[in-house]
């Protein structure tokens, strides 16, 4: 009974260990099942679609290359490839036509710049550019000022000797030099003072004549004929004379009456005060009548050579007054007087020639020295040249018409010449000062210049630029003078006016470099022999259109002055060029870039808009030969 009891026991501790056993193993089965499908969703699966990626954005290659699909096809596509497509990039030049793709300009080598039209509606003579594209082109603006101004000339010119002081000394008889009291150049002598000691037996004899004449003289005042007396006393006279030309002073021949005693030699005195700045002859050197020894000037007052625009000479009025700046001397202010003003222009540097009279009473202007001189005009006489100028030093007074830095309170003689004085309104000088009127000023910049076709961009709204044509007056610095064209407190471009003219050019609107399609362009006034970049106006009519086009005759002279073709064109040539119209490597019209230039291209005459366009066209001229000939046939 006992045995049974405990088998049973026994039995089912066996199967339960047994049991326990294969449920773990199963456990660890199970977990490193589940540890390497987490291994494959961390590293495979991701390999998996990237790999399908691949292949799907190859497939769709290759599916486009094949033309199976279009770039186009999708909307979101067709969005991105319209705004690409819309952006074209332009020359601020406007050398080549918009380009597809960034990068510099072929001819003048700029960068190129995207187009900024904006999206709002423009006239025939304004562009709008939206606020990104203002401060990606950097355009600013700058209001039109009303002001008082004076217009200031500059010029620099050279310190030379005062002609009107400079003297000569020669022997007045022949004779030796026994002494030479001035004997270096720069001497500085006073008026009146001995220079040479001259021996001359001619001098001799004639001293002699004379003091026998003034013997019988004094003899003869005690006859009764009065016929004697005169004679005896025509006879002193012509002696004294003779002494006179024979270069003996009043105060000589009155010692020599006083002594009674002729003397062989005599001293040279000189003529005026001056400086010594030639000699010619060494002591004990025989001398010929009239042979010079010495050369004087007095250097009291100096010229100031000025060489001016004739456009700034117009303004300048004899007696003027100029101010000056040492180079020797910065810093140091010198002041004189326009003494004259040359009637001609110099035809080699197309300049006027202008004296200005300097006080150097302190001796220091030197001739040679370089000098910076500043002239101001008021405006008013700037643009016309009629007007009177108020100077305070010349109001009510009398100036010398030769020396102009004589100024007198009352009428007389010019102590330098001996003339009359003449008043200083006879110069163009008023007594009582005049109203400044003011002027219209933009700065310089602003302005945009086409040979004698002058515009300026307005900003008449908010980003929208209107092209002006200004009629300028003079410049002053960085402003400049506007006439016509303007009014005040209007903002006109100061940066970025290329590239809005290039946005105008683009639109069909008038341009600075294209202004053909301008409705209303005056007339230039050109001096015949003239050559303007894009010829003179001249307003014709085909009957296609209600608005009169611009033909402008084309003024040919090539732009680099190395080539060999000449700068006029006969009609023939010019007949040519206008009937080819255009530059076949830009498409451009003749004219808009400047003068066209003529190339002979395998023995053909072709025209071109400028010089950036002759490599191009040499390279290929198969090509832009047979476009000039399409363009002829059309």
């Amino acid at each position: 009974m006992t045995e049974k009891k405990q088998t049973p026991i026994l039995e089912p501790e066996s199967s339960a260990h047994e049991s326990t056993e294969g449920q773990s193993s199963a456990t660890v089965a199970r977990r490193q099942s589940d540890s390497r499908r987490w291994w494959i969703k961390l590293f495979v699966q991701p390999l998996l679609l990237l790999a399908a990626g691949a292949l799907l954005l190859a497939g769709l290659g290759v599916a486009q290359k094949l033309g199976w699909i279009s770039a186009g096809g999708g909307s979101g596509v067709h969005v991105a490839s319209s705004g690409a497509d819309s952006t074209r990039y332009i020359c601020p030049m406007m050398c080549t036509p918009p380009q597809a793709e960034p990068g510099r300009c072929p001819v003048c080598a700029m960068e190129l710049v995207p187009a900024t039209s904006g999206g709002g509606q423009t006239d025939s003579r304004s562009v709008e550019i939206d606020p990104v594209a203002r401060r990606l082109a950097n355009i600013h603006t700058a209001a039109v000022k009303s002001m008082p101004l004076d217009r200031t000339i500059r010029a620099v010119g050279e310190l030379n000797y005062d002609e009107g002081s400079l003297k000569t000394i020669s022997a007045y008889v022949d004779g030796r030099l026994d002494q030479l009291y001035a004997d270096y150049t720069g001497v500085v002598v006073a008026k009146g003072d001995h220079l040479a000691l001259v021996y001359s037996p001619r001098l001799y004899s004639a001293q002699v004549e004379f003091l026998l004449a003034k013997k019988s003289l004094d003899q003869g005042r005690s006859a009764t004929l009065q016929r004697v007396v005169d004679s005896t006393q025509d006879i002193h006279q012509s002696a004294r004379q003779r002494l006179i030309e024979l270069g003996m002073t009043d105060e000589q021949i009155t010692q020599l009456a006083q002594a009674g005693e002729a003397n062989s030699r005599m001293h040279l005195c000189a003529p005026i005060s001056g400086t010594v700045i030639e000699k010619f002859a060494v002591e004990g050197q025989y001398v010929k009548e009239g042979q010079a020894i010495y050369n004087l000037a007095d250097l009291s007052t100096v010229w100031l050579m000025l060489e001016l625009f004739p456009e700034d000479a117009v303004a300048i009025r004899y007696g003027q007054k100029v101010e000056a700046e040492l180079h020797s001397m910065p810093g140091r202010k010198f002041s004189g007087r326009v003494a004259f003003i040359d009637p001609t222009v110099d035809p080699t540097n197309r300049t006027v020639g202008v004296r200005v009279l300097m006080p150097n009473d302190d001796g220091l202007l030197r001739v040679g020295d370089y000098a910076k001189a500043t002239i101001r005009v008021p405006m008013s006489v700037a643009h016309n040249p009629g007007a009177g100028i108020y100077d305070p030093e010349l109001a009510g007074k009398w100036i010398s018409p030769r020396h102009p830095h004589i100024v007198s309170s009352e009428p007389g003689k010019c102590p330098v010449c001996g003339v009359d004085l003449e008043p200083a309104s006879r110069f163009g000088f008023v007594d009582t000062p005049t109203a400044s009127t003011d002027a219209l000023v933009v700065p310089r910049n602003a302005v945009l210049m086409n040979g004698g076709y002058s515009v300026v961009y307005v900003e008449t709204e908010p980003g929208r630029f209107e092209i002006r044509h200004v009629t300028l007056g003079t410049s002053n610095g960085d402003q400049i003078v506007v006439l016509d064209g303007l009014e005040a407190g209007e903002q006109v471009a100061t940066s970025g006016n290329f590239l809005i003219d290039s946005q105008m050019q683009l639109a069909g609107n008038p341009s600075l470099i294209d202004p053909t399609k301008a409705q209303i362009v005056p007339e230039f006034e050109f001096e015949e022999g003239d050559l303007p970049p894009i010829g003179k106006p001249q307003m014709v009519s085909d009957g296609s259109d209600a608005i009169p086009k611009i033909s402008l005759p084309l003024q040919m002279k090539p732009v680099n002055e190395q080539t060999s073709e000449t700068p006029n064109l006969s009609s023939v040539e010019q007949e040519f060029a206008q009937q080819q119209k255009t530059c076949p490597v830009t498409d451009l019209p003749l004219g808009s870039m400047g003068p066209p230039i003529k190339v002979m291209v395998e023995g053909h005459q072709v025209f071109i808009c400028c010089e950036g366009c002759r490599d191009k066209l040499l390279a290929e001229p198969a090509k832009y030969l047979a476009k000039v000939n399409q363009e002829a046939v059309r």
